[in-house]
């Protein structure tokens, strides 16, 4: 066993200080933008090539097992109280993570340029922060939602029930299957989803099909300035993709330019990746905040035995995301927002 699998099996045991584990992290981006700078130009390129071939996402089942079929009271208690499971926005220092998801929904509905009475149709729903905001908000709008974990429609049907919204429709599917059929959107919209995703080109044709001829794309990501690289599983290193990303990409942030969809693009935005640092600081406060909720649940998903390590592989998991993004003031990883439309 090497050092870095003994630090990673300790860290798993909750045995290693934040401090070490956020400077092993650090260590570990660095050593990834120095690899990345000696890389195999011949392998990226092939790596790209890749993204034009294949299913539109390598192992779905995967992220459900990983992160979308655990129990909602998981993140009922980790997230804030809108449930965003992506990158907030703090308008403001002191910016709580609730003030941070209302800010960050309202950006993503402005910039998709939503009005009443559109038909949108949102992937990777999540748990239902966008959706929920966009039925509320736009009372005369149709929004169908697709995820693939049925514990994320049952939960977001609910709140809809709860909040007595009636134009919201969520769909459970698989994106190498799903298909609207003849039905046609004003807006498609996703956020964070197409870091799941591999056959890029397949995919993005898919999308600009389901619009209307004004119709308009809205893509969220989280990447990195100028690399594309796959979420790997073997080796120490790769914990993060073993664990949480697998079968998924960190795009780079012109990677949506280099597929010629029939769109064009419209408008690009950055939000520096500090947002996603402090993101993933305020979930990580959470966890640990509530041990007294999150560990039954663990205990119930993981068993008895495992749920100590997996409430510190999530915030292992937190702890990551935090430093990834945070690092070189947030200016290396960080997240781009994009419109694409006709002409």
């Amino acid at each position: 066993m090497n050092l870095l699998d003994f630090g990673i099996q300790a860290a798993e045991m909750g045995l290693v200080p934040d401090a070490l584990l956020r400077l092993a992290i650090r260590r570990l981006c660095r050593r990834r933008l120095i690899e990345a700078g000696d890389g195999d130009d011949a392998a990226r390129r092939a790596f790209l090539q890749s993204l034009h071939s294949g299913p539109i996402a390598l192992v779905p089942e995967a992220a459900n097992r990983q992160h979308y079929e655990l129990p909602p009271a998981f993140f009922a208690a980790v997230l804030g109280s809108r449930r965003k499971y992506s990158c907030c926005y703090f308008p403001h220092y002191g910016a709580t993570l609730d003030e941070a998801e209302e800010a960050a929904l309202e950006i993503t509905c402005r910039r998709a340029e939503l009005a009443d009475g559109q038909s949108v149709l949102e992937l990777g729903c999540g748990w239902g922060s966008l959706t929920l905001w966009m039925a509320e908000r736009f009372p005369n709008s149709r929004i169908t939602a697709v995820s693939n974990s049925a514990r994320q429609r049952e939960s977001i049907l609910s709140k809809a029930t709860a909040l007595g919204l009636e134009n919201v429709k969520v769909i459970t599917a698989d994106m190498n299957d799903f298909s609207p059929g003849a039905q046609k959107f004003d807006r498609v919209v996703s956020v964070e989803m197409l870091e799941h995703m591999r056959n890029y080109d397949l995919l993005l044709k898919r999308l600009v099909s389901w619009l209307r001829p004004a119709g308009k794309l809205f893509v969220h990501i989280f990447c990195h300035r100028t690399l594309c690289y796959p979420f790997e599983t073997s080796g120490a290193a790769n914990w993060m993709g073993r664990h949480f990303f697998t079968g998924g990409l960190m795009p780079s942030a012109d990677l949506l330019k280099r597929f010629d969809c029939g769109l064009g693009m419209s408008r690009v935005w950055t939000w520096s990746g500090t947002h996603y640092r402090r993101t993933a600081e305020a979930w990580l406060a959470n966890l640990d905040q509530r041990p007294e909720l999150v560990l039954p649940i663990l205990a119930a998903t993981y068993g008895q035995r495992e749920a100590n390590r997996w409430f510190h592989r999530w915030r292992v998991f937190f702890l990551a995301v935090a430093e990834l993004f945070g690092f070189a003031g947030g200016e290396e990883w960080f997240v781009s927002h994009y419109l694409l439309q006709q002409g």
